[in-house]
């Protein structure tokens, strides 16, 4: 059973992830990648901080 701080982790990792995903889909102008990847990414970012996460210096997007 994985851990507060493992699941946190694993979010923020997946956070990051999304977030240089998001900024290729833009630069591409793939919009519809990008508005389904930026669903994942409330998603996650709601759950980071229902977690408590303070997401200030890693939220590049900032929508």
């Amino acid at each position: 059973m994985p851990t507060g701080v493992e699941v946190a982790k694993a979010a923020i990792d997946d956070f990051k992830k999304i977030q240089e995903y998001m900024q290729l889909a833009k630069k591409e102008n793939a919009v519809e990648t990008y508005a389904k990847l930026k669903d994942e990414y409330l998603s996650l970012k709601a759950i980071l901080q229902v977690c408590g996460v303070n997401l200030t210096d890693i939220d590049k997007i900032k929508e």
